[in-house]
């Protein structure tokens, strides 16, 4: 038995409540996976398992108790068995990430300009739901930030306020000047969908996240064939594990793009997956985080930089928590950036 893998659990703390259509974030339990060698304790590795208790299709009240048996495993072992994960995406994320931490002795995963500090990776500027004064007020500072394209999240407040405040940006920045992005997280019904769909699209939008709630693939496919804007399916991918499904679900739906977060949609390898089959079948992509520590968006960021995808990416730097983890990762203007040299992360910090 050369490996030992130490679990430890932790919860962030949003600085301020986070919402969504689904409800409100006020904190995030998360599971850390610490692998290291019994013959060389200086070495090892550390994942994040970040599930998110109402969207996760792996997370119950079993889940630290599944993660404990799948460590043990690998232990024993001393091999990862994706096959066996499938099923638990988050679980798999965190340990195919630390067996590539423990595997490369560095927080550097993957040999790109990103991870050599010498390029960033273009993001949205992320606006979360609130009162309209709040969403305007942070459409401003993201606009000062110097992004180019920017996400809001609708579907929490009055649909005309929601509007108004997408004419707002519109009316000082053209689509050239600022890419608009929004995400309904099902917020609406596949009734009114294609006359919001029109609204939102005289806006010159960019694209919109998941307009009707998942599992509804024939209103879905629907949708996608009359909508005037681009749609991006995210949580209609969740659950959907097997090769065979992944196909299944893009064929029958056809959607315009398909947004990645390894967290929730098979780890780094599924998710992986998801993006072959769309490159096959010319769907095009982005890559989300889905509101991990700095452990887990390092993983995802340094993944996401072996694509080249020119597309701006939806990876935050875990600003929104009073104690993330310390790592180099840095917004500049709209990109984000890493520098391997500054890592000064010690498992003190967590233990």
């Amino acid at each position: 038995m050369e490996l030992k893998i130490k679990i430890i659990p932790y919860t962030l703390q949003f600085k301020r409540p986070a919402g969504t259509s689904r409800g409100v974030y006020h904190n995030h339990k998360i599971w850390y996976v610490v692998i290291s060698s019994m013959s060389d304790p200086e070495r090892w590795g550390i994942g994040e398992c970040a599930p998110l208790h109402d969207l996760s299709c792996d997370y119950d009240e079993n889940y630290e108790q599944r993660l404990k048996s799948f460590c043990a495993k690998l232990e024993d072992t001393g091999q990862l068995d994706k096959e066996a994960l499938r099923l638990y995406p988050s679980i798999l994320f965190g340990l195919e990430t630390a067996m590539l931490h423990y595997q490369k002795k560095s927080f550097k995963l993957w040999d790109t300009p990103y991870s050599n500090g010498e390029k960033g990776i273009p993001i949205n500027g992320l606006i979360w739901m609130g009162e309209y004064k709040f969403m305007l007020e942070q459409i401003e500072a993201k606009m000062r930030q110097g992004f180019r394209c920017i996400k809001l999240k609708i579907g929490a407040i009055n649909f005309e306020d929601e509007l108004k405040l997408l004419q707002y940006i519109r009316k000082h920045f053209s689509s050239k000047d600022i890419t608009l992005r929004v995400d309904a997280n099902g917020a609406f019904s596949p009734n009114d969908a294609v006359d919001k769909l029109k609204r939102l699209a005289d806006l010159d939008l960019h694209s919109i996240e998941q307009p009707i709630r998942a599992g509804q693939w024939d209103e879905m496919a629907k949708l996608v064939k009359e909508t005037p804007l681009p749609i991006a399916l995210d949580e209609e991918l969740i659950g959907i594990n097997q090769p065979e499904e992944k196909k299944k679900l893009l064929q029958a739906i056809n959607p315009q793009y398909i947004i990645l977060k390894p967290t929730l949609h098979g780890g780094i390898s599924g998710a992986t997956e998801w993006i072959e089959l769309a490159k096959e079948m010319n769907i095009d992509w982005w890559i989300t985080s889905a509101l991990e520590s700095n452990i887990g968006l390092n993983a995802i960021a340094q993944w996401c930089a072996t694509f080249k995808n020119p597309l701006p990416q939806g990876l935050g730097t875990g600003g929104l928590y009073t104690n993330n983890i310390d790592l180099p990762l840095e917004i500049k203007k709209d990109c984000l950036w890493f520098n391997s040299n500054e890592v000064h992360f010690s498992l003190n910090d967590i233990l």
